[in-house]
């Protein structure tokens, strides 16, 4: 689950956030509920979410202090009744991967949480779970039989299921998923490509390099050699 947390003075917000998650099973667990700035970042210091709703106008410290006095590997979906250019080009510099704007829609919220965390959720809850899954274990060793045992399912139900709400096998999108991480690792220029495969799930350098070009086009060194360029 995507440990996460909520910071608004208005409870009505807090309550829709909740609802869109529990009604559509969303793998997202809300750990907290700060309704002022500081109390924020006293929680986020303690709980360590992954993800916080935050809210820029509140008591004490506004959104953009609570950025600025958290660490930088939490995700921050802002929220706020200002559509303002400014506020959200602000909140975006500072590190917020996304901005809501009230009233909550869930159309918006699901928008804003698949670019915050990088993958679509589904109708689906056990899919969602799969996916989660996914993009959190990505660089250890994964199949069928280890997604059934997690899910108390079976690996051909597995299988069908992800196939029909991601068309695709969940083997295809764990190797795209390790390809695009591998491929950003490498384009920081702090990893080699042998660092890159070991930390995204390849003990193999002929399986890395295979699926390397397959989903990128380039071999990892052609890749190297064009993002020096």
């Amino acid at each position: 689950m995507i440990r996460a947390l909520i910071a608004d003075d208005e409870p009505a917000v807090s309550e829709i956030i909740t609802y869109f998650i529990e009604k559509n099973q969303l793998p997202v667990s809300i750990e907290g509920i700060a309704e002022d700035g500081q109390e924020a970042v006293e929680m986020i210091e303690a709980l360590k979410p992954q993800l916080v709703f935050l809210d820029i106008q509140m008591p004490l410290k506004n959104g953009f202090e609570v950025i600025q006095a958290t660490k930088p590997e939490v995700d921050f979906i802002i929220i706020t009744a200002y559509e303002s250019f400014d506020y959200a080009q602000r909140a975006l510099r500072l590190g917020a991967r996304d901005i809501l704007l009230k009233p909550l829609q869930y159309e918006q919220f699901t928008e804003a949480l698949t670019r915050a965390l990088g993958w679509r959720f589904t109708k689906n809850a056990t899919v969602n779970g799969i996916l989660e899954y996914l993009h959190s274990h990505y660089a250890e060793k994964i199949d069928l039989t280890t997604l059934a045992e997690s899910f108390y399912s079976t690996p051909s139900q597995i299988a069908r299921l992800f196939k029909k709400h991601m068309d695709c096998t969940v083997i295809t999108y764990l190797h795209r998923l390790r390809i695009e991480k591998a491929a950003a690792l490498l384009e920081a220029g702090d990893t080699s490509v042998k660092e890159a495969a070991l930390l995204t799930g390849y003990e193999n350098l002929n399986n890395f390099y295979k699926y390397f070009k397959q989903y990128t086009g380039l071999t990892p060194a052609a890749f190297c050699d064009k993002n020096r360029q």
